[in-house]
């Protein structure tokens, strides 16, 4: 044997023929030079890397490079990664950012083509990407596909941009992916036939069982803010080739603790066969993105872990191309330096600035769900004083706001309920999709405060309490930072802790936040253009008639 070879005894777990057994692998040049049956083997498990099939890696508030010294630890070897909240601030700079910074680090991260950039005509974005930009981007070979469709109404309206988008990934022979929270029969009918391939979106069994019966994927998503694993689990046993795993949005607490490992965990402790839960999180996602990363397979790029059995399925080794990156919770990845790249222009704002004046007596109000990015909304009385409408505590309504990032404006305020804050506020530039500053509080002085101190470092995630300020400062595009990802996740954790202080009740404060201007979502949003009413896409007034 060559001295650059090398042997791995264990069970080999062939995902592509569905077998495992007793054997020993040679590893040579980065690649698997062979694979043969032994008579016994190592105890422990040998099986491909993770794939996440869905993420936004900006979510995680790491820039790539850092997103994957985190991920490795948990076996995951590639994403299927949509640029679009980069994209939203940068354009094709942004996604070109990402390219290059994953580039440095041994991970596959399989970046698509944004295709809602802006995500709606109802909010401020910091770029724009047409047909063009498209055609651009999807012509490159290292872009995948066309990312999440979230214009659903575009699709089925045939929206002339909207379809033009979606022939060119036809094109491109490159999958087209799916974002239609809650649309079922006919119009899902149409949506799928106009040549979306997958949904990650869907919170009921239902849904997805009508989405798979149109020939659609399901990912099965578990993040840090939406989580539809035990809604969406059990089709997993009925058509496990359609279903594949994915975090949607990762904040980086939660990476530190775990990633794709966790949903497989699971599914093999609820009993669902492991071949059809391994493939879910490998074989699927490869297959149907045409990515790269190796499937323990003579030839292939040798990207595998080692576990020790397949029901605690704990990581002992993560390898990428023939390297161990990863090693018993460790990861063995360097940090790599990491440019800054931004678009912020706004002024400091003032607590005038987010007062009401009381136009009516009574007030749509945003309800937030805790664990969903869906939301409800109520018509309840406005506690007003002096014509003003005021936050009231003892009903946990709230004042929301967002102010545009971009340029100066004059900032969109309404109000919301369910976070719980006694005091203060938060705020975060994280404010999908087009990242402009969101906050929450009890009083307008917290909210400015902490608006300006995002102002103040071209981004972030903030809080003001009555005794503490926090910064957690994202100067790379208001949305990623770009030091280690350890300490950034430490940082992100105090914060998190410091809110459920200030009285927050919500599982992910910051991440529930970050989508309340995601306005293709229902069904009641904010932008910084104003109050919007996602089931029927329009804006509305806060005042009730």
């Amino acid at each position: 044997m060559h001295s650059d070879s090398q042997k791995f005894s264990g069970q080999i777990v062939d995902v592509v023929a569905g077998s495992i057994f007793p054997g020993e692998m040679i590893v040579k040049d980065g690649r698997i030079a062979d694979i043969r049956e032994t008579s016994k083997a190592d105890d422990h498990f040998i099986l491909p890397g993770l794939v996440d099939a869905h993420i936004h890696i900006e979510s995680s508030m790491l820039v790539p490079a850092e997103f994957a010294r985190l991920a490795v630890v948990h076996g995951t070897v590639a994403t299927v990664s949509d640029p679009h909240e980069i994209a939203n601030v940068l354009g094709i700079k942004g996604v070109d950012y990402m390219i290059d910074n994953g580039n440095k680090t041994p991970f596959y991260f399989n970046f698509g083509a944004p295709s809602c950039v802006p995500a709606t005509a109802f909010e401020t974005a910091g770029a724009s990407l047409g047909p063009a930009e498209i055609e651009q981007l999807l012509s490159r070979p290292e872009i995948r596909y066309l990312s999440e469709m979230m214009n659903y109404p575009g699709v089925l309206f045939h929206d002339p941009e909207v379809m033009e988008k979606i022939q060119i990934a036809k094109k491109h022979g490159k999958p087209a992916d799916g974002h239609a929270p809650g649309l079922r029969g006919e119009d899902a009918k149409r949506y799928v036939g106009a040549g979306i391939s997958t949904d990650h979106e869907c919170f009921t069994y239902d849904e997805a069982l009508d989405k798979i019966k149109l020939g659609m994927d399901i990912l099965i998503r578990e993040g840090s803010a939406a989580k539809n694993f035990d809604a969406l689990i059990p089709l997993l046993g009925e058509f496990p080739e359609m279903i594949m795993f994915c975090s949607d949005d990762k904040h980086p607490d939660a990476l530190v603790k775990g990633h794709i490992n966790e949903l497989v965990q699971k599914a093999i402790a609820l009993g669902f066969k492991p071949m059809d839960v391994l493939r879910a999180a490998t074989l699927n996602p490869v297959r149907h993105y045409n990515l790269e990363n190796g499937l323990l397979q003579i030839g292939d790029s040798a990207d595998f872990i080692i576990v020790n059995n397949l029901e605690d399925f704990e990581i002992r080794q993560t390898w990428i191309r023939g390297q161990k990156v990863a090693e018993n919770g460790k990861t063995l990845l360097p940090s790599v330096h990491s440019d800054i790249i931004n678009h912020f222009d706004c002024s400091y704002v003032n607590h005038q600035d987010f007062r009401v004046e009381a136009k009516g007596k009574r007030i749509k109000v945003i309800e937030v769900i805790d664990g969903q990015l869906i939301t409800r909304h109520s018509i309840q009385q406005a506690r007003i004083e002096n014509n003003e409408v005021l936050t009231d505590i003892s009903r946990d309504i709230l004042k929301i706001a967002v102010v545009n990032r971009y340029q100066n404006a004059a900032p969109a305020v309404a109000f919301v309920q369910n976070f719980g804050l006694k005091q203060g506020a938060i705020a975060s530039t994280v404010a999908h999709d087009s990242h402009n500053i969101i906050a929450v509080g009890v009083d307008d002085a917290s909210i400015s405060m902490a608006v300006n101190l995002l102002i103040e470092h071209k981004g972030g995630i903030s809080l003001v309490s009555d005794s503490k300020e926090m910064i957690l400062s994202l100067p790379v595009a208001g949305l990623m930072s770009n030091k280690d990802g350890y300490e950034v996740a430490r940082e992100y954790e105090m914060m998190d802790e410091e809110t459920k202080t200030m009285g927050c009740t919500l599982g992910a404060p910051f991440m529930s936040l970050s989508f309340l201007a995601l306005l293709v979502i229902p069904e009641l949003k904010l932008s910084d253009k104003g109050l919007f009413d996602g089931k029927n896409f329009r804006f509305v007034e806060l005042f009730e008639e």
